[in-house]
């Protein structure tokens, strides 16, 4: 009960932290109401970007090892020959076709 109230607190503060930049925001001139923007714009388009990559990094994790077991699939299924540490592909039909 006690982290609820701590929760509810910060939200609070949050909420009227964010109304007094924006008070603030007013009173100031258009050249630094315009860099204002701008950082704000910036730092919010690198936070949406951090949460995407987080959201999204398993899922690709996920899907490269997929592929990567896949292709490890394939390739023992092939039979090959050794010229030392050189492994060519045997082919089933070997003739040149030009």
């Amino acid at each position: 009960m006690e982290t609820l109230a701590i929760i509810e607190k910060l939200f609070a503060g949050a909420v009227v932290l964010v109304c007094v930049v924006l008070l603030v925001r007013q009173f100031v001139g258009a050249r630094r109401r315009y860099r204002f923007d701008s950082v704000v714009r910036r730092v919010t388009r690198s936070v949406r970007a951090a949460v995407v990559r987080m959201y999204r990094w398993p899922a690709v994790r996920r899907a490269a090892r997929l592929e990567a077991e896949a292709a490890i699939r394939r390739a023992r299924g092939q039979q090959v020959e050794s010229d030392g540490n050189v492994y060519r592909p045997k082919f089933r039909n070997s003739r040149k076709l030009h």
